[in-house]
């Protein structure tokens, strides 16, 4: 009888012959201004649209050419999303994408190691994450502002990536943070205190299932906001995608934000 790993081994057999047949139909990258080939077109895969290091770029941030928001960047945006939710907790539409984070927490399963993590599929992999960040009791709130931050930034970004899986990774990377890896310390020893620091990859398909995740406990609250306004911030860091001029007054330090209406609470 053929048993599972008999066809895995198999499995990564048949694939790592395939990987290393180059095809010479996938000779040019997807990505415009790439002269690269696509991995399948050379001995190192069997990526039809992007060489490896679009491939890499594309696993990492959710899109072959854009990077990810940085922290700086993303700051300003996190504080407007957080000041809004805390204005308007008892909104029914806030209050239920919070209460469907803590049902991700709740329905995570037992909490995993990060450095038993290996051999886990994608999706259980995304559990585990749901699992730290219960066990690092995480507030629910920080994931939903993380969301409603990214949303702002990708609207007021110049040229923004408007792919929903561009939005998920930047959203999970911002979560994955939270509560990112395993810690221990063991105080005795022969040579002393011994520490482990293990932090999972934050990158490839986990990202997805995790972003996936977010967008379904938060997309009541986004289709049911009334619009979007203009909010004026203040803020010590840049715009995305622009520069700031030297200052003239103290008004210049103002940046314009796109937020959410405020405030929804009802009379």
């Amino acid at each position: 009888m053929t048993t599972n790993w008999t066809r895995k081994r198999e499995r990564k057999a048949d694939v790592m012959s395939r990987a290393a047949e180059p095809s010479h139909m996938f000779s040019r990258c997807r990505v415009i201004g790439c002269d690269r080939p696509a991995r399948a077109g050379t001995d190192d895969g069997l990526d039809t649209r992007f060489c490896r290091q679009h491939a890499d770029h594309y696993s990492r941030h959710g899109s072959p050419y854009k990077r990810s928001y940085t922290s700086k960047e993303l700051a300003p945006y996190r504080k407007a999303a957080t000041a809004w939710l805390e204005a308007n907790e008892d909104d029914f539409y806030a209050r239920n994408a919070i209460d469907r984070v803590k049902t991700l927490y709740e329905t995570a399963g037992p909490h995993v190691e990060a450095f038993r993590l290996r051999g886990l599929s994608p999706e259980a992999r995304a559990k585990a994450a749901w699992a730290r960040l219960r066990k690092a009791k995480i507030d629910p709130r920080r994931v939903v502002a993380a969301w409603l931050a990214v949303e702002m930034i990708i609207r007021d970004d110049p040229q923004p990536e408007t792919k929903i899986e561009f939005r998920r990774v930047q959203v999970s990377k911002l979560v994955h943070k939270m509560a990112s890896g395993t810690h221990k310390r063991w105080d005795a020893g022969v040579s002393g205190p011994k520490e482990l620091h293990v932090y999972p990859r934050s990158r490839g398909r986990v990202l997805r299932h995790l972003g996936a995740d977010i967008e379904g406990a938060t997309e009541l609250l986004i289709d049911h906001l009334p619009g979007l306004n203009r909010l004026e911030v203040r803020a010590d860091k840049n715009p995305v995608g622009r520069r700031k001029p030297m200052a003239q007054d103290a008004t210049d330090d103002l940046i314009h934000l796109p937020t959410f209406l405020f405030p929804l609470k009802t009379t």
